[in-house]
């Protein structure tokens, strides 16, 4: 924690900053309770909001951390589908699909991410289903149900979650099942003939033993088409399976078993050409979700992705003040992905591939809770494999089939321990700190193959080698990255409804090896290429408000943060010239550990309660994120650098009305919900191009009936009501190929949906 006088001055117009934000007084609380409307007073419902953001249960108000929390009926009333959805309203924040996939997710908070799923690299964005980490991005992104609420924590975690928490954290907390016969149904019907349907029910079996099972279906034609296969595009075919059993044998313990199944059989996704065909003249198609991609099978296989795990908790208290708690889980997915780069008809930069993943993770933890002292302290262990082998069948001069291998494993423990004491009544220092092990060990092949017929690790047996690139297999990659992070908070509690605090914590994520290595190509000394890269480091200084006013009808919360960002891992391919006759006819990895950054931002969020039936609510973020640098063939082009998924400016508000509106006997309110969120220009990648998205805006509007006792909720919910097109992900290899190489990506274009939900 090194304090220098530029940044000391820094904390202070910081603090000058978040007394402006927050009107020259105080700031903010995110207390939202169901529909993100509270229903009698703000005041009311911080009170009952309860996150776990520090490991143990404490109010929304209470936690000196940047956290917002969205409840299960917030969800339902306002039909959030996946946890993407949740971006536009959260402060500095990026989820999303990744390209030429509906269930692999892309992460940024505060400037902090990875935008690349291959095997080799991690999120820099931690996310969690009951505490367990998801070690890969593939098939995270996961329509939401089953759940009690989700938390999402912006800022390195790293004292407390299990896995490279250095920009924030995403948390799924599932409901435990109730004590009584339960059975809940919904049901939705929408444009593009979507049909979904859940069906969740749980009953006790005896006194201490209780079931519950969960089955979903999402469907949904392609918002586009292929015009070369005739299948629609951006389609949707989800099912999915939660089976749980709850033990209770003594009061004071608690065994839940648990395991999920998700299988995704939708069609390929392929992007949208922002160029001509380069020889064939092939013109762009006007419908941004129109495509004419040819590839459809990887290894023989139609897009297939698959994803299950199974897990053990453990709650014990031991007594009113010491509780142990186990979590063990087993996790695996499998994707056949055939990703048709191009977007054409014809082959010229074709990517069909398979990822394997597995992870195995076991964690103890200690919580204490006493009258001054309260904390956490625990130990974590995780071993998992990332496997990805995958062609690129790419034509020109000389048409090759490269054959590329990433196999990764990783082991890593650590040992943590967090805890906060009251100094004073109000006054209360968080102490917290983390010792980290990676050891990471990788086997990369990259072989090119004549002509365009694929290899025979691929599927074509009669494929004939031409050189070997890379082959570091047997043992020559290894590395192991050890690192101490620590936190410290302190938090001054003015009065019941204003909460003041600082804090200064260290995120890190170890090193590894890009599995797209080419050695030949690029002439990579052996000695570099086995040392792989190096880990990344952030410290960050950050000041917050939460506050409430008017009797809790009024609620702020509001932060800003410095970033010093270290050793930034940046990933990505890029095309090369193998032969030198001045045109690129390949591609090679060039991860490196090429920045330094600064971060600097704030964030802004409100919730006004008019009357006891209107609220308003919104959300305002600014982030300055700047390379300082950025080496390049030893020199230094930060000034022609750029963040990727962070835009500058974010911004959401939205209301809720209530009418009391009695249905055919049945007492009940009509809610009328109204969004509009703001996103500023967002780059793709680190340098400007055409797949960089100008800032957007986006509509939502809900008209939502609910029973007064809620076992019956109607409503009709319009998404991106002025059907913006906007950019979220492409590929860009525009010298590769005969025809090139440049496709983007979209978000959703305008739904309308109704969606029923039922509960006996």
């Amino acid at each position: 924690m090194r304090l220098t006088k530029k940044k000391l001055k820094l904390l202070k117009q910081s603090a000058a900053a978040l007394l402006a934000l927050s009107g020259g007084t105080v700031g903010f609380a995110q207390a939202q309770e169901a529909g993100g409307a509270p229903a009698a007073s703000s005041e009311e419902n911080v009170s009952k909001v309860v996150v776990t953001a520090r490991r143990r249960e404490e109010t929304l108000q209470d936690v000196p951390v940047s956290v917002t929390a969205f409840s299960a009926d917030q969800l339902s009333k306002q039909a959030v589908p996946d946890v993407t959805a949740l971006a536009l309203a959260l402060p500095n924040t990026t989820l999303k699909a990744s390209r030429a996939t509906n269930s692999t997710l892309t992460a940024f908070i505060r400037g902090v991410g990875q935008a690349d799923p291959l095997a080799g690299f991690e999120s820099g964005v931690g996310i969690y289903i009951d505490d367990i980490y998801l070690a890969r991005p593939q098939a995270a992104v996961a329509d939401i149900y089953d759940v009690e609420r989700i938390e999402v924590l912006r800022g390195p975690q790293g004292t407390l979650y299990g896995r490279n928490t250095i920009g924030g954290a995403v948390k799924y907390v599932t409901r435990k099942l109730g004590p009584k016969p339960d059975v809940r149904l919904r049901a939705t019907l929408g444009e593009y003939q979507q049909r979904e349907a859940v069906v969740t029910a749980s009953t006790p079996v005896s006194e201490t033993v209780r079931v519950g099972a969960t089955l979903a279906r999402f469907k949904r034609d392609g918002f586009g088409d292929n015009l070369f296969t005739g299948k629609g595009n951006y389609d949707k075919d989800v099912k999915a399976a939660r089976l749980s059993a709850e033990f209770q044998p003594t009061p004071d313990l608690f065994i839940r078993l648990a395991g999920d199944i998700t299988q995704d059989d939708s069609n390929p996704k392929n992007g949208h050409r922002l160029i001509p065909g380069r020889t064939s003249g092939a013109p762009v198609l006007a419908d941004e979700f129109d495509t004419r991609g040819n590839l459809l099978k990887a290894l023989g296989r139609d897009q297939d992705v698959k994803a299950h795990g199974v897990s053990a908790t453990v709650e014990y208290t031991i007594n009113p003040q010491w509780s142990f708690k186990s979590i063990t889980a087993s996790r695996k997915d499998r994707s056949y992905a055939p990703i048709d780069f191009d977007a054409l008809p014809v082959v010229d930069m074709e990517v069909p591939a398979l990822y394997k993943n597995k992870q195995f993770s076991q964690e103890f933890n200690l919580t204490y809770t006493g009258e001054r002292l309260q904390g956490v302290a625990g130990v974590y262990y995780m071993d998992a494999n990332a496997f990805n082998q995958f062609d690129t069948i790419l034509a020109g001069a000389f048409p090759s089939s490269t054959f590329t291998l990433g196999d990764i494993d990783t082991k890593a423990w650590a040992v943590y321990a967090d805890g906060s004491y009251t100094i004073v009544d109000g006054l209360q220092l968080s102490l917290g700190g983390r010792y980290t092990v990676d050891k990471r060990d990788a086997e990369i092949l990259r072989q090119i193959y004549f002509g365009l017929g694929g290899t025979p690790q691929m599927g074509n047996p009669n494929a004939v080698l031409f050189r070997t690139d890379t082959d570091l297999r047997g043992g020559v990659l290894s590395r192991e990255d050890k690192k101490f992070t620590p936190r410290v908070a302190l938090n001054w509690k003015m009065s019941d409804a204003h909460n003041v605090y600082a804090s200064y914590s260290e995120g890190f994520k170890g090193g590894g090896f890009d599995p797209r290595l080419n050695v030949v190509g690029t002439r990579i000394p052996l000695s570099t290429a086995r040392a792989g890269y190096a880990p990344e480091t952030i410290e960050t200084y950050e000041l917050g408000l939460k506050s409430a006013f008017n009797g809790g009808r009024i609620t702020t919360n509001a932060a800003v943060f410095y970033s010093d960002y270290q050793d930034v891992q940046i990933p990505g391919s890029v095309a090369i010239d193998t032969n030198g006759d001045g045109r690129d006819d390949s591609f090679a990895g060039v991860t490196t550990n090429a920045g330094k950054a600064k971060i600097q931002g704030a964030e802004l969020e409100a919730i006004a309660n008019f009357t006891n039936n209107f609220m308003v609510a919104g959300m305002y973020s600014y982030i300055d994120a700047e390379y300082k640098e950025y080496i390049v063939a030893g020199v230094n082009v930060a000034k022609q650098r750029v963040f990727q998924n962070t835009p500058k400016n974010s911004a959401n508000l939205r209301f809720n009305y209530d009418i009391n509106l009695p249905v055919m006997g049945y007492g009940g309110k009509v809610s009328l919900i109204g969004s509009w969120s703001y996103k500023g220009a967002t780059a793709q990648f680190e340098t400007p191009s055409l797949l960089d998205q100008d800032s957007y805006r986006i509509w939502d509007a809900s008209i939502v009936w609910t029973r007064s006792d809620g076992k019956v909720r109607a409503g009709i919910h319009g998404k991106n009501l002025n059907d913006t097109r906007y950019k979220t992900a492409g590929y860009l290899f525009p010298t590769l190929g005969n025809e090139g190489t440049l496709t983007a990506f979209y978000g959703n274009p305008r739904t309308v949906s109704a969606t029923v939900e039922y509960r006996f």
